[in-house]
């Protein structure tokens, strides 16, 4: 946990005995739940194992605006139908951590789409453009001359307002959400004369050190498939180790610290990384998946052998240009990232590194395409 507000009088309410609602909301901005968006979506699930009442919310509506809380940028408008499409999968992915059949999920669109406009002007009138703008994030878009959207100081009312429909006690979310769960606090005591406090998770940073995001390519999802969870975890920035045992993992800490005074002497990261990789794929897919994981990881990197469970794919065509064949085979996500990856030195064919692009590749049954270390495809 990072903020708290307000401590004292949220130990008081817990320690009563009072069984309160509590909920974290997630807009469905890619088709992927995060470790980094586990964070408070396991803290979630700590309350529920309290025997409290946890809501788990899909911004259905805020999605079409974009929370920028965390952004240099204006986040890119989404669509309707883009929106619809991400958060189909979210109650199952989110089962990974909390039990549905004791929580409840709900889509703010349900309730903020029914806003009418005299609403959202009342909405307004509860805060100025002040308070607002000295946000750090708009400070630092203002003095490099990066555009400001009006819609962007919608989002912390809807957010505020999705505190006044559920009339929540608590709160959780990653520290980059204090103003709007702010937002929240004060709108709920403005309309419901309620009390909502606030509970903040640091946020965790991608495999490379920098801010988690998809496009950065540093993410790990909790719908990974084990094996390429368990790698990505191993190729961790040595420095994360600790924090991510801290938040995304069961370990004790008294564990934790002993890990953590190990690795500030002569110990090997990798040894520490492999026991947080086990962690977390244990979390996700179960104690035996994370030792064949382990063991597969092992193979290939250690002993450089061939995944054992290579994907097959089937290709009509038996001459490719290269980055088309990676984009066919959805080694890249476009031919621009194929070229980016072969101009890298990324790409082998049967264990054959190509770096020009325009290479033309005769495929054949059992032709291996590798990019990275991790990625394989075998035709068929």
């Amino acid at each position: 946990m990072q903020d708290i507000v307000v401590k004292k009088d949220l130990e008081k309410l817990l320690r009563s005995g009072k069984k309160i609602k509590v909920y974290f909301g997630i807009d469905p901005t890619s088709t992927r739940i995060t470790l980094g968006n586990a964070v408070p979506l396991r803290k979630l699930r700590d309350f529920q194992n309290l025997g409290h009442e946890v809501i788990f919310l899909v911004g259905s509506f805020t999605a079409l605006i974009g929370d920028t809380s965390d952004k240099e940028a204006m986040r890119k408008a989404m669509t309707l139908e883009e929106i619809e499409s991400n958060f189909k999968t979210y109650k199952q992915q989110a089962a990974k951590i909390l039990d549905f059949s004791k929580a409840k999920i709900v889509y703010n669109g349900d309730w903020l789409s029914k806003l009418k406009f005299t609403d959202i002007v009342k909405l307004a009138q509860n805060f100025t453009v002040q308070q607002m703008i000295e946000r750090d994030l708009y400070q630092k878009r203002l003095n490099e001359n990066k555009p400001i959207g009006l819609h962007e100081f919608l989002y912390p009312l809807m957010q505020g307002y999705d505190s006044v429909q559920l009339e929540v006690d608590l709160e959780i979310g990653g520290n980059d959400q204090l103003f709007n769960m702010m937002a929240g606090r004060t709108l709920l005591k403005i309309y419901k004369n309620k009390a909502k406090h606030v509970l903040t998770t640091p946020l965790i940073e991608g495999l490379d050190g920098r801010k988690m995001s998809k496009s950065y390519g540093n993410t790990v999802d909790i719908t990974d498939e084990p094996n390429d969870m368990f790698g990505k975890i191993m190729s961790l920035n040595d420095d994360l180790i600790v924090k991510y045992f801290e938040l995304c993992t069961d370990v004790p800490m008294n564990e934790i610290e002993k890990i953590k005074k190990d690795l500030g002497t002569d110990a090997n990261p990798r040894d520490a990384k492999a026991r947080l990789a086990r962690e977390i794929v244990a979390l996700y897919h179960g104690e035996r998946a994370a030792q064949a994981a382990e063991k597969e990881f092992a193979n290939i990197f250690q002993k450089h052998a061939k995944p054992s469970d290579m994907e097959e794919q089937k290709l009509a065509k038996k001459e490719w240009q290269l980055d088309s064949l990676l984009a066919a085979l959805k080694l890249a996500s476009s031919k621009s990232e194929a070229q980016r990856l072969i101009s890298q030195g990324a790409v082998k064919v049967d264990d054959k590194v190509l770096i020009d692009w325009r290479a033309k590749v005769k495929i054949k049954s059992g032709t291996v395409v590798q990019v990275g270390k991790r990625k394989f495809v075998k035709i068929v």
